[in-house]
């Protein structure tokens, strides 16, 4: 990637120091098939280490961590990260990627110092956004939101809200002007996890997790301080919220998938073969094993050109939901033949593995959890949308 030109190797090196030191090597084992709880209490404390060594929050400003890192130090973090193998913090992503984003951009000053402190200190957060009857289409929400004086009260249901049962605030969009257009209705709250009237039902997934939770909100009051941005202009922040997703977090996970090509090859020699040889010295093997390997360095590429983009323009446009598409179809794909190739061993229903990377070497697992990514942040679906209509100018779909 742009960080790979050989300026920064005194920076890699600080990096890849700290990850030598401070990566707990066991955390594999220790975080085989415990509870959630237990999983986001041990991110808390990698949220601290990382805190401590100032590589907790890469992409935030020094006003808040002590660190302005460039992007290209960004992406060096998260290169090295990834080849530490180093633990994820899912339970906090939408903390420290969407809240972070949104604060700054939208919210008050009021709003920022009240919260971020906390997120760093392992404040979780999770999003209000689909709804049983609104996924794909969000803006046909209908959960509602009426002011009444100094405050909002609000009626309606959410689905697949992550870690909602264990989250202290969420992200809500709601429904403030019926009569609108169903884009110009919406607006945007800090909605407090402990307000009366909330009801959070958690929903178990494929693998047997209870990540995802279905809201019920009941005459929820929601203080007008408590709302970002302006009345019924949410839906324009709603993107830009959505498009933090698809810019630079996407960096460590495509550095994770370059470390798992490593094990997927381990695999390939230690797997059997035909004639009982390494599977590795199948011709029809190697050519999987090349594909992948090109496919890998052109994921690569295509983010490369968006950070490069970043850099010029300082923004990325929808070429972010063409990297996105590319990642989730080409990371199910490779967890499902590193499934296939290792046969029974790999087959096998492994322990939940808390806090693991997209790609942990668990492929069971790694397979399972790989569909997520096809739904989140915007279904492969939607991607096709915006690439056809934004970059290739075809007509919009019908509404």
């Amino acid at each position: 990637m742009i960080a790979e030109l050989g300026e920064l190797e005194e920076f890699r090196e600080e990096v890849r120091g700290w990850c030598a030191k401070h990566v707990p090597t066991d955390w594999v084992r220790r975080m085989a098939g415990v509870s959630m709880e237990e999983s986001l209490d041990f991110q808390r404390e990698w949220l601290t280490e990382l805190r401590k060594g100032g590589f907790a929050a890469p992409h935030w400003s020094a006003e808040w961590t002590g660190r302005d890192f460039t992007l290209e130090e960004q992406v060096v973090i998260a290169e090295e990260m990834a080849r530490a193998r180093a633990p994820r913090l899912g339970g906090f992503f939408v903390s420290l990627y969407h809240t972070y984003g949104l604060l700054v951009a939208s919210g008050t000053e009021e709003q920022r110092r009240r919260h971020l402190p906390a997120i760093l200190n392992g404040e979780i957060w999770c999003q209000g956004f689909s709804e049983p009857s609104a996924g794909s289409d969000l803006a046909a929400l209908r959960t509602r939101a009426e002011r009444r004086g100094d405050a909002y009260v609000v009626n309606g249901q959410k689905v697949w809200s992550t870690h909602a049962m264990h989250a202290q605030f969420c992200l809500l969009l709601a429904r403030t002007d019926p009569d609108a257009s169903k884009h110009r209705g919406i607006s945007y709250f800090l909605l407090d996890m402990q307000t009366p009237g909330i009801e959070v039902r958690p929903i178990r997934d494929l693998g047997g997790r209870e990540e995802f939770c279905e809201l019920f909100l009941t005459d929820v009051e929601i203080p007008v301080e408590s709302r970002i941005g302006e009345e019924n202009e949410g839906w324009r922040i709603a993107n830009y919220t959505l498009a933090t997703e698809r810019s630079t977090l996407l960096l460590m996970p495509a550095e994770q998938l370059r470390v798992a090509y490593e094990m997927l090859v381990d695999l390939a020699r230690s797997t059997p073969g035909p004639g009982g040889r390494p599977a590795i010295e199948d011709v029809g093997v190697r050519r999987d094993l090349a594909d992948f390997h090109a496919e890998i360095a052109n994921l690569r590429l295509l983010i490369n050109r968006m950070l490069t983009q970043l850099i010029r323009a300082g923004g990325a446009g929808p070429e972010s939901s063409i990297i996105k598409l590319y990642y989730s179809e080409l990371l199910q794909r490779f967890t499902r033949y590193a499934t296939e190739l290792g046969g029974m061993r790999t087959q096998e229903l492994a322990p939940l593995l808390g806090a693991a990377p997209y790609v942990s070497g668990v492929w069971e697992f790694d397979f399972l959890n790989s569909y997520t990514w096809t739904i989140s942040a915007g279904t492969s679906e939607i991607q096709r949308n915006i690439i056809s209509e934004q970059v290739l100018g075809m007509p919009r779909e019908p509404r």
